[in-house]
Parts: structure tokens; sequence; C-alpha cells
């Protein structure tokens, strides 16, 4: 097969078959048979004379003369790819679409039920929501195997681009049956309590108790767990209170029998920002997603 004549859809084959390591999940993401993408593969084999991929249990695994090759082959084709979408526009309400969004847990949790409903709407629209190590987001983001990603400012490269999505504070969670609430929590309660850490750490400070040591202050840690729910349960029947984002906190609230108290000192707000690959932006699907996002966030 001459260079000249190598067929642009295999390159696109070839990076769908390297991004997901599988011929199934290839097929899946390219919506072609599996036969039609293994002869795909085969037409490569044969160009490159190279296997390309070889199988390792469940995994198709690259040569290294695929590794090299999609390291070269892969800005081109992406600006390939963005600047023949930039010609077709996105119909939602007809076009079968995927989109890969990157959130953690709690801002599953105030993001997706929303979302979810004003995509009732568009049943050919499936959302996978994961939870990407912030030091994978941009890599996720790069390679096209995350659409999206929301989290609070991060530092990223010039290749990725974000915006403010939602503002949010730290609020305090106490048990309703905590004593003199109607008073307030004075600085001096909150410092005597003691708390939830909520991280998926198992050691080290919270960001509220950064803040914290540049009063000179600290607070005494009872627990320490994964989640915002359960450390909301446990503040529930306990005297332990739980310093957390307000926007899930009022979700709590109206499921539990607790209160929401104010901070009793300043604290730098948590901004969650959205995430998206440069390479990616003008994609029309990408582009309604992205204000779809933005909707949910209003609210």
């Amino acid at each position: 097969m001459a260079a000249n004549r190598l067929d642009l859809n295999l390159l696109h084959v070839f990076d769908t078959i390297y991004r997901e390591g599988s011929l199934t999940r290839a097929a899946q993401a390219l919506h072609l048979t599996q036969p039609a993408v293994s002869h795909s593969l085969a037409r490569l084999r044969e160009h490159f004379n190279d296997p390309l991929f070889t199988r390792q249990g469940n995994q198709m695994v690259a040569t290294p003369l695929a590794r090299r090759f999609a390291e070269t082959m892969r800005p081109g084709l992406t600006q390939i790819q963005s600047a023949v979408n930039q010609f077709h526009a996105f119909d939602p309400a007809h076009q079968h679409k995927s989109f890969a969004l990157g959130l953690r847990d709690i801002l599953e949790s105030t993001f997706l039920p929303q979302l979810m409903v004003n995509l009732s709407a568009y049943p050919e629209i499936e959302v996978i929501s994961q939870r990407i190590a912030r030091r994978d987001m941009e890599t996720q983001l790069a390679s096209g195997k995350l659409d999206f990603a929301v989290d609070v400012l991060l530092p990223v490269s010039n290749q990725t681009a974000h915006e403010l999505l939602r503002k949010d504070r730290l609020v305090v969670i106490a048990g309703a049956h905590w004593p003199d609430l109607d008073k307030g929590l004075s600085l001096e309660r909150y410092l005597e309590a003691r708390h939830v850490l909520v991280s998926s750490r198992t050691e080290g400070p919270g960001i509220e108790d950064f803040e914290l040591s540049r009063l000179g202050v600290h607070r005494r840690i009872a627990l320490r767990c994964q989640h915002y729910y359960a450390a909301c349960r446990v503040a529930e029947t306990t005297d332990l209170l739980v310093t957390m984002p307000e926007t899930y906190a009022r979700m709590i609230e109206q499921q539990s029998n607790i209160r929401v108290l104010p901070l009793p000192t300043d604290m730098p707000p948590l901004n969650v920002h959205l995430y998206w690959h440069k390479a990616y932006e003008k994609e029309p699907a990408l582009l309604w997603f992205r204000e779809q996002l933005h909707q949910v966030a209003a609210i």
C-alpha cells in the first residue's frame, strides 16, 4: 500500500484501537462491527509491515512502532478531525453521542441529577461520569478519553482551557440537636468542637485546616472519612461538625435532620471550574454539551 494511498479512515481506526486498547471497545466507539475493525487493522499491518498491536490477556498492546507512530500522527489527526467537525452541525435530538465527564463524588451529586433532567429530551445522548486522578486529568483530556472535567481551580498547561462554572463556599454542618444553634457558631465554639475531615487521603490537613493554621489555631479531628454523605450522617447523630461546600450541604439539609451554619471565619471561595482540551473546543457536539453544563451550574 503506497503511503499516498493510506486511507485517513484507517488512521482514525488506529487511533481508536490505541486509545481503547481493545478491538471490541474500538468497534463500539466507532459504531462499526468488530470484523470491520479487524479488517482495517489487517490493512494497517500490511501497510506498516508490523503487527502494531499484540494481544495480552484482554488488552491490545501497542508495539514500539505503533507507539512512535501514534505520538507523531495524533496532533495532525486531531487538527484534521477538528477542521472537519467545524463544518458539521450537531443535532442532539437525532444523533447518538457519548460524553465523558470527569467528576468527583460530591460534584456527581450536585451536577448529575439536574443534568439528566435537562437531557431527558435527548434520548440519544449518553453521559459517562468517571473519577479521574487530578494528575491524569490533562492527559485524559488530550487523548480524547475525557471530554470535560469539573473540579476546583488547578494548575494546567496552556493546552488545557478552563472557565469558572459555579461559585461555592465552605459552610459548617451540625446535627439539629447541637446546643444553642440559634445563637450561631463562634470561632471559639468551632475550635472547641470535634470534627469530621473528609478526604481521599489517609493523612494531611484539609483546605480549611490550611486556612486555620494561618490564624495560628487548629481544630480537633475525631474522624477522617472519604465521603461527605457519610460525614453528614455522622454529624446528624453525634456532636461532630463537618465543614463542606455549601451547594452539597443544602442538598443534604433537605433530606436529613441537620443544620447548615456559616463558617465562623473567612475562607477562600471554592469556585468550580470546567476544563477541556483546546484541540477539541470547536467541535459542535462539545460546544453543545458545554452549554448544557453551564445551564446546570446556573441553577
